[in-house]
């Protein structure tokens, strides 16, 4: 059993040719690849997994919608960009802006003729809260309008996101708008091959945790139990616990399609790993040594080295077998990251 309190960052670390990184997703989605994380390794395709499930296996997906949530504009003449990560409020969100140093309370960031925000206050590591000039449907309206699909910084656009993004960087679940980052693994998915996986039994459910641009954000703590993580807000309806509990006790196994997902069943399990209905914010950090209460199975991309996404699935699947995994995908040329591959893990005893 590992202790994250002992754990280093370090050893989260591996080499990762650029090459590797995948700036636009294989059409149609589930064309990608995928490995296979068992006892070996296998080296199969999104496809297959309605052939590794089993009936009365639940599968949960996160139904979150993506904000077009970059915003560039300026405070003055000076050009600022910011990226929206956490609502506040109906006219209020926090945002990481760049550049941040010259930013005061009081600012007025204008991003159209119509269309600005007061700098309410700032904090460390260019973080601000920015009140609009617009609230509710208004607002989202107006970031549809202005706003740009916020690409991770490892996708490499020369003039940002563009309007093929609006389409690639949202999965077909897509329905509660708010969050700021995709929730990849779901970006594989095509009705066809829900179809597929509902013809072999597989009942699935949604819930939804509005992914903030934290999740990208580095871990610069040396000892990884230092780290914090920021909060998002996620909600688990009745029916969806209602199916999860009921195919677990029927014998059943649980997929997470995707970190998102797994993170927020975790926050809702109770201490005798029953899912109960959420509704809130969750800052689980699940790191070597977590016990698992929900979930058996997990599908996710390839991560980034030294991440809390790579941590948490060296947690769910034992460390040494990941970083025996992630050698053969980067060899065996996977895509990396939000637009890339994905693999299939069992849960490590």
């Amino acid at each position: 059993m590992y202790s994250s309190a002992a754990m280093k960052t370090a050893e989260f670390d591996f080499e990762l040719p650029p090459e590797c990184v995948a700036d636009r997703p294989v059409s149609p989605r589930d064309a990608a690849r995928m490995l296979v994380v068992e006892n070996g390794l296998r080296d199969l395709g999104v496809r297959d997994l309605p052939s590794l499930l089993d009936p009365g296996d639940v599968l949960v997906f996160n139904d979150t919608r993506v904000l077009p949530a970059r915003l560039r504009g300026r405070r003055g003449e000076a050009r600022i960009e910011a990226t929206l990560h956490k609502q506040e409020a109906v006219d209020s969100w926090r945002a990481f802006a760049r550049p941040a140093k010259r930013l005061r309370p009081g600012d007025t960031l204008t991003f159209a003729d119509d269309f600005s925000a007061e700098v309410m206050d700032k904090r460390d590591g260019g973080e601000v809260l920015l009140r609009f000039d617009k609230s509710g449907p208004d607002l989202v309206a107006a970031l549809y309008e202005h706003g740009e699909m916020p690409l991770p910084p490892y996708i490499r656009r020369d003039s940002g996101a563009d309007e093929r993004d609006r389409g690639d960087y949202q999965t077909m679940f897509a329905e509660i708008e708010g969050a700021v980052a995709a929730p990849t693994a779901g970006l594989h998915f095509t009705p066809a091959l829900m179809q597929a996986v509902a013809g072999r039994g597989v009942v699935a459910v949604p819930l939804t945790l509005h992914v903030g641009a934290g999740t990208f954000l580095p871990v610069k703590a040396e000892d990884i139990s230092q780290h914090r993580m920021h909060a998002e807000y996620g909600e688990i309806g009745q029916a969806t616990a209602e199916a999860v509990n009921a195919a677990r006790a029927a014998g059943g196994r649980v997929l997470a399609v995707g970190t998102t997902v797994l993170r927020l069943l975790e926050s809702a399990a109770d201490a005798e790993g029953v899912l109960q209905p959420f509704a809130g914010e969750t800052d689980i950090f699940i790191t070597p040594g977590h016990r698992f209460r929900i979930v058996d199975l997990l599908m996710t991309n390839f991560h980034l080295p030294r991440s809390t996404l790579f941590m948490l699935v060296c947690a769910f699947a034992g460390m040494a077998r990941m970083k025996t995994a992630y050698a053969h995908a980067i060899a065996s040329g996977y895509r990396f990251y939000s637009y890339g591959d994905a693999c299939l893990l069992w849960r490590a005893a």
